[in-house]
């Protein structure tokens, strides 16, 4: 892996910054979460597959593959959903604190799929994020709904991150996130249609600055951000790339403080437990690659 250079290291934070800014969009855009997501997936995935045919990526994979990556994309699009609706429900920094318990759901997720055994210090530090989640939701009872939803996007997000940690061991990550977009559109489509939502007029009558926020989410917080999550791993660990990813959770609670100061002040309990649960997903990434580096270390014997 080359050496990464300090533009690299930019390049990473505008990233995760950009991924602090999805909430931001998420609060600002005033069509339902349904809605946000449809929109969404359907353009980011028409831009994906203009990047396709400029690089002449081959795209072609087996019926099987496509029936998994199309169960991943439903995810992806129940996670986004839940997550929009929580920031609807509640704010900006409920929906962010609540996404960072995804490391709780890991811990116990992981050892399913990769069929290994659940390690006891992290279900200390799952109980740790339950004390965190504890204390927002003592403080935040009128947000209840909002720690609800975000919850369960948390649990959608950890459930997709690890499907795709197993396709990504054979599948090129464009070609993935392609068919996931997809798969998304269709079913969200199904959806709306027999929900009674319906393909109307009112559907695609959206504001001048709906139109402009919903661009920006699709292109610049999931067109770009992917293909430059990907660009950026080549000349930084995965590791700190992970880690950095972490973060974004700090910058888009900072940035809601900042733009939305009259919503988003929260009791200082809330950033108590908030803290907590931010603070436990560092720490367990840490340890995680402290480990790592030691098995690397230790010498096989044959």
């Amino acid at each position: 892996m080359p050496n990464a250079r300090f533009k690299d290291y930019l390049h990473l934070h505008f990233l995760v910054f950009i991924a602090g800014f999805t909430a931001i969009l998420g609060k600002e855009i005033s069509v339902g979460a349904t809605a946000i997501v449809w929109y969404r997936m359907a353009i980011a995935a028409i831009l994906m597959l203009i990047y396709i045919k400029i690089v002449k990526l081959n795209i072609k994979v087996n019926k099987k593959a496509i029936l998994k990556f199309s169960v991943a994309g439903i995810i992806i699009a129940l996670h986004w959903i839940t997550f929009f609706e929580s920031i609807k429900q509640s704010n900006v920094s409920i929906a962010l604190a609540m996404f960072s318990s995804g490391a709780f759901f890991a811990s116990f997720i992981e050892p399913i799929f990769f069929k290994r055994r659940i390690l006891v210090y992290e279900i200390g530090f799952g109980l740790v994020v339950i004390l965190g989640v504890f204390l927002i939701t003592s403080s935040e009872l009128k947000y209840i709904n909002g720690i609800i939803l975000g919850l369960l996007s948390a649990l959608f997000s950890t459930l997709f991150a690890v499907i795709n940690g197993r396709f990504i061991e054979r599948y090129n990550a464009t070609v993935i996130s392609f068919y996931e977009f997809i798969s998304g559109v269709i079913f969200l489509s199904l959806f709306i249609h027999f929900s009674g939502i319906h393909f109307n007029e009112e559907f695609f009558k959206l504001s001048q600055m709906d139109w402009v926020f919903i661009f920006i989410l699709s292109s610049v917080c999931t067109a770009y951000a992917f293909i430059g999550a990907v660009e950026v791993m080549r000349y930084i660990s995965p590791f700190t790339v992970i880690l950095t990813y972490n973060l974004e959770p700090i910058y888009g609670i900072i940035l809601a403080l900042f733009l939305f100061p009259e919503t988003e002040k929260m009791s200082s309990q809330f950033y108590l437990g908030a803290a907590l649960i931010i603070s436990i997903v560092l720490f367990d990434a840490i340890l995680k690659n402290s480990k790592a580096r030691k098995r690397k270390k230790t010498p096989v014997n044959n």
